[in-house]
C-alpha cells in the first residue's frame, strides 16, 4: 500500500479514504468539494491498496464482472489501517466508494475506532455482507450510505441487488438507533464519484461533531 497525505496533519479530524490508481487524479477535486461543504480543518490520508478486488474484500467470493474473483484480504488492510490511527485525540473517520465504501462499513463493525463511516455507492451487494453486518454490529457513531439511482438497474443479477440491500442496511441501522442517512444521487455507478464522496465525508465530518 502506498499512503498519501493531504490537507493540515494538525488537524485533530482525520479522514481515510482506500482508493485505487483510478482515483488518485481526483482526489484534489475531492478534497476542494469536502472543504466547500465543510467549514472543518482536516487531514485526508489516502491509502492506495495494490489489488481492489482483494485487498477490500473481507472474504473470498466468485467473479460477479469480468474474471477476477474477489480476495479475503481486507483484515491484514485493516490491521494496516489501524496503525495510521494511534493518536488518542484525534478523530478518525472511514470511508471510500464502491468497493472501498464495502470496506468502510465492514470495518466498522470490527472495531469502534471510526467515529464516522463514509461509504458512497458502496459494494454492498457482496455476498454474504449484510448477514455479517448484522451478526457483528456497526461499531461506529455514525454513517453515511448513498447510491445512484440507476446502479439497481442492471442485468447484473448480483449487483441489481445494491438497491434492496442498502434500503435494508439503512432500516437496519435506523432500528439500531445508529445515527445515518442514505441520499440518492443522479446516474449510474460510475458517475460523479469524487462528488459523491466528497458529500459522503462531508456528512459524517458534520454528523459526528
Amino acid at each position: 500500500m502506498e499512503i498519501y497525505r493531504y490537507g493540515n496533519d494538525q488537524a485533530s479530524l482525520v479522514l481515510i479514504q482506500m482508493v485505487g490508481d483510478h482515483e488518485l487524479p481526483n482526489l484534489e477535486f475531492e478534497i476542494n468539494e469536502i472543504q466547500r461543504m465543510s467549514d472543518t480543518d482536516f487531514q485526508l490520508i489516502a491509502v492506495k491498496v495494490n489489488n481492489w478486488n482483494h485487498d477490500l474484500s473481507p472474504w473470498n467470493a466468485k467473479a460477479v464482472f469480468g474474471k477476477e474473483d474477489f480476495g479475503d484480504g481486507a483484515n491484514d488492510t485493516l490491521e494496516a489501517i489501524l496503525k495510521l490511527c494511534t493518536d488518542p485525540d484525534k478523530r478518525y473517520c472511514l470511508g471510500g466508494y464502491s468497493m472501498a465504501g464495502l470496506f468502510a462499513l465492514w470495518a466498522a463493525c470490527r472495531t469502534n475506532r471510526f467515529s464516522g463511516i463514509a461509504a458512497a455507492s458502496p459494494s454492498i451487494w457482496f455476498p454474504g455482507f449484510l448477514e455479517d453486518m448484522k451478526h457483528h454490529k456497526i461499531q461506529s457513531d455514525c454513517v453515511y450510505l448513498s447510491l445512484g439511482d440507476k446502479e439497481e438497474k442492471t442485468r447484473n443479477s448480483v449487483m441489481a441487488q445494491v438497491g434492496n440491500c442498502i434500503r435494508e442496511a439503512y432500516a437496519y441501522m435506523n432500528e439500531e438507533g445508529i445515527r445515518c442517512t442514505l441520499e440518492w444521487n443522479q446516474g449510474g455507478h460510475f458517475k460523479d464519484p469524487g462528488l459523491r464522496t466528497a458529500k459522503a465525508f462531508a456528512w459524517v465530518m458534520k454528523t459526528g461533531k
